[in-house]
């Protein structure tokens, strides 16, 4: 237990710790105030700083600021010098203060009753104890005491908040500084004058490349020192001095200066054209002295060669394919047509405008299709050049061929002779004047030879009377385009004014589809191209109707061709060449066009071509004869088959075999029953009538049934060598599988003759299929010759009536593979989708017979097999 003196100096220590504390806390209640002046002005001196007030004032006027902030700031602090610390009666009541405001009993002021004295009854023993309790209450007080934080009162000395205008307006235009907030604090203390200003004027170069180079232009190094840059030819260096000073250009011959901007007292341009192989400019300015070295990239002419000949349809429209390069690529390319002499005619040569190339490198063919059929011209000897140009104006020829342009066929006489007489009039109007005029006279000497109808006689005599009149120009003009209206009504009728407005109809989509024109007059065009098409097809079709052809011939030309146009076909492109346009993808636009084009050019093309020649008829004649070998063929095997399957019957039922009865009566029956294929129909009606005959005559014994079949089995092999003669006659080439067939057939007939019926079977069966093997082998080759002779027309220099025949292209006028060609596009052939019904029959009745002649199989499936033959 602590001693009264001890508890007495603990209590006193603790007072004292409590009083120093106090009088900081008061110390600090009197110094903020006046502290929060001084802070106030530092706030407004970094707010002006950094709201950039120093940048614009001279050093005078920064020293005069920063010196009335420095005033400011000892005059709202000077205050602080006389500021008294409170003493300890000031602490004291501090003390107490606050213990009286945390809790009313504390009231009485317990830190200053430690202070106190008693003043009267020292001497009474009942006082002194009072006074002790007094004491030692007073102490356990001041032991719980502490010591609050010092609480400046700020609002009495600032009423209006200032202190936070003054926060705000600092943090906001330390914002509005950025990084620059240390160097604009710094320009209040930067008291030198600023450099002189220099000279006011700037100097800026650069390199325009041409557009079509589609390189980014190219900056001059203003730095003084030498520089060196590579730059297309026909380039345009510019220089531009903005600004007032001197500056002097002076070029080499390799700049040929141009007209630039008109010069300003503050401006100055001038361009320059970088022509030689090395230019070089100096430029002095501003004391610095620049030299520029430009290398020049060269830019080569384009160069250009045609692909093969041109590529003639049957509508007389025909197909250019070239191939060309530059630098930069092709801006502009046209086949360029020239008379082979001198001399004056009603109308121009055609300038024929051609497919730009996709790219420059000179890789890929380039196509048109040029339609020139209704010019004057087609049919013309000229001379003919492709000629190229690229952006620079440069061009590249071709080396002139010699050609005739193709022209529109006529299967009329007197229409093919009206279109000749109105080419020889328009190309040679003086020379051959007299002679057509000539040639029309005659075609009206017998008219009821030449010109039966009494239109086109009126209309020949029309035409003589108005040439023989004729004293201008112009008039010569009429009468060759009155020959060409009537050459085309005598050729196609009304066709003529439909076929017309569909052309017209395509070139104007087609025009507009170049210019990117806007979608709704893409639609208008486009609906009335549905139109056009709509009418030729009506009328087209009319007359196919009013000319049918031999009905053999149309089934070979199907068969080969397959030409068929749908409108729903045509509908489709015509919606997708509209939604290309609305999506903006104008290259699939041309393509679809251009397809559109090719489709119903190949359509006219197979209504021209529509004949075939002798050896065409010779092969599809050896096509049939070899198709009906085929099924002799079958019939033998099936006979062969049935005899076998009686003889082995017979010799069972002499051992004593299973059912002798019932197997006796299912040979007869399938004796007496016919087999044929299914899918031969009528066709064969006949032939299984007399097939049934002769099965029923050889039921007797196989020796002599095998000996009737083994002579027609000769006979049969003998026809299939006299069809091979004839195919080397035709200049086609021997097949394997027809070799193969002979050698089986040879092999049958010695197996019928030794009256073994199972080997017969096999080698009618290899037969079969040597005579299949050979059938694709001849159709391949047909569709081969048919290529050849269609590319060396083609070649050649063809008549335009001789395309669009069967098997002169890979595909028919929709784009599709013709039958039996490999699909290499990309799409899913088919293995059996050549195969025709009757060689799945076949197929399906060797599989049936070739199980039915397994002895290991169930006699439950045997029977079944035996049913579904005889249904068969």
């Amino acid at each position: 237990m602590d001693s009264p003196r001890s508890a007495e100096t603990s209590v006193r220590t603790r007072l004292d710790s409590l009083v120093a504390r106090s009088r900081a806390a008061g110390l600090w209640e009197r110094a903020w105030p006046i502290l929060w002046r001084g802070l106030g002005v530092v706030l407004a001196f970094l707010a002006a700083s950094w709201l950039g007030l120093w940048l614009d004032l001279s050093p005078p006027w920064r020293m005069a600021g920063l010196a009335a902030f420095g005033l400011a700031l000892a005059a709202v602090l000077l205050p602080l010098l006389r500021t008294a610390w409170p003493d300890r009666r000031e602490a004291l009541a501090r003390i107490d203060r606050d213990a009286s405001a945390r809790d009313g009993a504390l009231a009485h002021g317990p830190a200053s009753a430690i202070e106190d004295t008693l003043a009267v009854g020292a001497q009474d023993p009942a006082t002194r104890a009072l006074w002790a309790l007094h004491q030692r209450r007073a102490a356990e007080v001041v032991a719980r005491l502490r010591v609050c934080l010092p609480r400046p009162m700020m609002v009495r000395h600032d009423p209006y908040a200032l202190r936070a205008a003054l926060a705000v307006t600092a943090v906001a235009s330390l914002f509005v500084a950025g990084t620059e907030w240390r160097d604009r604090v710094a320009a209040a203390f930067d008291w030198r004058e600023p450099p002189a200003a220099g000279p006011n004027f700037r100097v800026d170069g650069w390199i325009d490349p041409p557009l079509y180079t589609r390189m980014p232009p190219l900056i001059v190094t203003m730095n003084g020192a030498e520089q060196r840059l590579r730059a297309p030819v026909n380039s345009q260096l510019v220089v531009r001095i903005a600004g007032e000073g001197q500056a002097a250009l002076t070029p080499n011959p390799g700049l040929k200066p141009l007209p630039g901007k008109e010069a300003r007292a503050d401006l100055r341009e001038d361009r320059f054209q970088i022509l030689g192989p090395l230019a070089e400019l100096a430029i002095a300015a501003g004391g610095q002295n620049q030299r520029l070295l430009v290398e020049t990239i060269p830019d080569h002419p384009p160069e250009v060669r045609s692909v093969g000949g041109p590529e003639v349809n049957g509508r007389g429209t025909f197909n250019l394919t070239y191939r060309a390069k530059d630098d930069y690529g092709i801006s502009s390319a046209e086949g360029l047509v020239e008379p082979l002499k001198a001399g004056r005619s009603l109308v121009p040569p055609p300038k024929i405008a051609l497919a730009l190339p996709s790219d420059a490198n000179g890789e890929t063919d380039t196509k048109t299709l040029v339609d020139l059929t209704d010019h004057p011209w087609s049919g013309a000897r000229v001379r003919f050049t492709i000629v190229v140009k690229d952006e620079a104006g440069q061009e590249g020829r071709t080396a002139p061929v010699e050609m005739t342009l193709p022209a529109r066929p006529f299967k009329d006489p007197l229409a093919r002779s009206l279109a000749e007489e109105r080419r020889r009039l328009v190309t040679e109007p003086d020379a051959a004047r007299i002679r057509v005029q000539t040639a029309l006279d005659a075609l009206l000497i017998a008219p009821e030879q030449f010109t039966p109808q009494p239109s086109i006689f009126l209309g020949l005599k029309t035409a003589t009377r108005r040439l023989r009149q004729a004293r201008t120009d112009e008039a010569l003009t009429e009468v060759a385009d009155l020959l060409w209206e009537m050459a085309l009504k005598i050729e196609d009728g009304d066709l003529s004014d439909a076929e017309k407005q569909l052309r017209q109809a395509q070139d104007r989509l087609k025009e507009a589809i170049e210019r990117n024109a806007p979608d709704d007059e893409i639609k208008r065009l486009t609906d009335d191209l549905k139109q056009a098409l709509s009418k030729f097809m009506k009328e087209f079709a009319d007359k196919q109707r009013r000319e049918p052809r031999d009905p053999g011939e149309r089934q070979a030309q199907g068969q080969q061709q397959s030409k068929t146009v749908t409108p729903d076909d045509l509908d489709k492109m015509l919606n997708d060449l509209a939604e290309a346009m609305k999506r903006g993808d104008t290259a699939e636009a041309q393509r679809l066009m251009e397809q559109l084009r090719n489709i119903l050019e190949n359509l006219q093309s197979a209504e021209q071509g529509g004949k075939s020649d002798q050896a065409s008829r010779e092969m599809r004649k050896q096509m049939r004869d070899l198709d009906q070998m085929a099924r002799e063929q079958q019939d033998l095997r099936d006979e062969t088959f049935r005899d076998g399957q009686q003889k082995r019957g017979a010799e069972q039922g002499q051992r004593g075999g299973q059912r002798p009865q019932q197997r006796g009566q299912q040979q007869g029956q399938r004796g007496q029953g016919q087999s044929k294929d299914p899918g031969q129909g009528s066709q064969q009606g006949q032939g299984e009538e007399q097939q049934g005959q002769r099965g029923q005559g050889s039921q007797g014994g196989g020796g002599a049934g095998g000996g009737s079949v083994g002579e027609r089995q000769q006979a049969l092999r003998q026809r299939l060598e006299d069809l091979q003669r004839r195919m080397k006659e035709n200049g086609m080439r021997g097949e394997e599988g027809l070799s193969d067939a002979e050698d089986a057939m040879r092999q049958a007939e010695n197996a019928l003759r030794q009256g073994k019926e199972g080997e017969a079977v096999d080698a009618q069966g290899r037969a079969l299929d040597g005579l299949k093997r050979g059938a694709e082998g001849m159709q391949q080759q047909m569709q081969e010759m048919a290529e050849g002779e269609g590319e060396g027309q083609q070649e050649g220099g063809q008549q335009p009536g001789q395309q669009g025949q069967a098997g002169s292209r890979d595909d028919d006028p929709l784009g599709r593979p013709t039958r039996g060609r490999d699909m290499s596009d990309g799409r899913v052939r088919v293995p059996t989708a050549d195969e025709s019904a009757v060689q799945r029959a076949r197929r399906i009745m060797e599989e049936l017979r070739r199980k039915l002649g397994d002895p290991s199989r169930p006699r439950e499936e045997l029977d079944y097999f035996e049913r579904l033959l005889r249904r068969n």
